[in-house]
């Protein structure tokens, strides 16, 4: 990593892991910066194209190696200035305040390049928001989308990201007229920040539209200190510019995998998805606050990300959109249903303590079980190796189980019917000595409920029964379809006789 030498890259701890774009991918070998989150390292594997292993900094130079080249062959920057815009992207991604869009990642040439700047990033420590880091964001992203374009292009798409996150750190309610002033005083420096950079290209090579001669009005304050007044100072440095180079450059759009890996948890403007997050761990789904709910102050948080009506996310619509050159394409997504912020949960408890891990003909799974005083209250299922809809089966089939044993259903009752059910994966059991084979994972399951639960252990099945062509033993068959046969053709099917019946 040579060329990384004198770079903000250098000094910085990367971690290795393995992890696909979703549950159902392939992992694959990642690598960023140690304190990013698996949410960022699974954004990540969404974002590079392929399969193999991906490092962050080598990904990243690549976007910031295309975009220096175009901008140098197209004049828009000279190569004395191409070394402090290079570290200027790098700090956006490393303090996870901005990046280019799924597109740029990607190497999608087809596609028009979007930049977005992540809200809560520009959060200073003190409780006050980096305004002149933000107008400084918003430069640096005017430069980039400009130069990937080779200058080509009069309209830019830059937008910001969480909106509904910076609000709630800010204790305003979303569908509050203080929170409207923050997000019409944001979008309006956002605006003054990107038209200024766009007149301070056109002085240099020449305006191609005119300066606008009526301005939107920004907010006279807000509840953020310094906004208002920094929006209308970017406002006037645009209408003081001898031209525009850009006819556009504002626009929200859908999130990507892009607002994941700086870690944004809506899109634009929209609302807050509520209080908790749903994560997958080693000992099932569980719900963990997000990290709004994490800023916020904690007595406010379900008053300030609960859900909002309709005509909340209208009125923010409305206060927003005068400051964007376009329109969002469709209205802010509708918030998922609130849950209030999770309490700790007791230990699952066994006999043994543990979870019990087995492999099934092959396949590894684990049983999960709930005990209050030594009865059982609850079963799970985790299988490493199926698809999503047999998990997802299995879940669905846990979750009945469970739901009976709560209302008094007996554990002796799901064992019979339960118990050497046959279907794959079967076969030889490891990790188990007391049940060394078995028809299906349910039959593993039950018969080893009953051995710790109901003081017993079940007779084995045959060899010949676990076997992947096997056949149910004549005396546990059935027919297919319970019907007495014809003891002669119908004479009303003339074409009966061409009919063979099997037995």
């Amino acid at each position: 990593m040579a060329r990384l030498d004198g770079t903000l890259w250098e000094g910085v701890a990367l971690r290795r892991t393995r992890i696909g774009a979703d549950p159902d991918a392939p992992p694959r070998a990642l690598a960023l910066p140690l304190s990013w989150e698996e949410d960022a390292a699974a954004a990540l594997a969404a974002l590079v194209p392929g399969t193999g292993p991906a490092t962050l900094p080598r990904v990243v130079e690549a976007w910031i190696a295309r975009a220096l080249e175009r901008g140098q062959k197209a004049g828009l920057l000279t190569p004395e200035e191409a070394p402090q815009l290079a570290e200027g992207w790098r700090a956006l991604i490393l303090t996870r305040r901005g990046s280019p869009g799924a597109e740029v990642w990607r190497g999608d040439a087809r596609a028009e390049p979007r930049f977005v700047l992540n809200l809560p990033a520009f959060l200073e420590p003190e409780g006050g928001f980096d305004l002149e880091g933000y107008g400084e964001a918003c430069a640096l992203a005017v430069m980039f989308l400009d130069a990937m374009s080779s200058g080509k292009a009069t309209r830019l798409r830059l937008g910001f990201a969480d909106l509904a996150g910076l609000l709630a750190t800010l204790n305003l309610a979303y569908d509050s007229a203080e929170a409207r002033q923050v997000a019409a005083g944001i979008a309006a420096l956002t605006r003054g920040a990107a038209e200024s950079q766009s007149g301070r290209l056109a002085a240099r090579l020449g305006a191609r539209e005119p300066v606008a001669l009526i301005w939107p009005t920004p907010p006279e304050s807000t509840p953020l200190p310094g906004l208002a007044a920094a929006a209308r100072a970017a406002l006037d440095s645009a209408a003081a510019a001898p031209g525009m180079r850009h006819a556009a450059l504002v626009a929200l759009a859908p999130a990507d995998a892009t607002e994941a890996l700086l870690g944004a948890e809506s899109a634009g403007i929209a609302p807050a998805p509520g209080a908790t997050r749903a994560v997958e761990t080693e000992t099932g789904i569980v719900d963990v606050p997000t990290r709004a709910a994490m800023r916020a102050p904690p007595a406010r948080v379900a008053a300030l990300l609960g859900p909002v009506s309709d005509r909340s996310r209208r009125a923010m619509l409305a206060a927003v959109t005068p400051f964007l050159h376009t329109a969002p394409a469709a209205p802010a997504a509708m918030p998922a249903a609130p849950r209030p912020a999770p309490t700790p949960r007791p230990v699952l408890r066994r006999r043994t303590g543990q979870t019990l891990h087995v492999s099934v003909g092959g396949h590894k799974v684990a049983l999960r079980t709930a005990e209050e005083d030594g009865v059982l209250k609850e079963v799970a299922f985790s299988l490493s190796k199926e698809g999503a809809n047999y998990r997802s089966l299995m879940d669905s089939f846990a979750q009945a189980v469970s739901a009976g044993l709560a209302r008094g259903v007996s554990l002796a009752e799901y064992v019979d019917a339960f118990a050497y059910t046959r279907f794959g994966p079967a076969g030889i059991v490891e990790g188990d000595p007391d049940i060394p084979r078995a028809t299906s994972v349910l039959d593993w399951a039950f018969r080893r409920l009953a051995i710790d639960y109901l003081g017993g252990a079940l007779p084995q099945p045959e060899a010949e029964d676990v076997t992947p062509d096997s056949a149910a033993r004549a005396a546990e068959q059935s027919p297919l379809l319970p019907l007495d046969l014809p003891s002669a053709p119908s004479k009303t099917l003339p074409r009966a006789r061409n009919l063979r019946i099997v037995a």
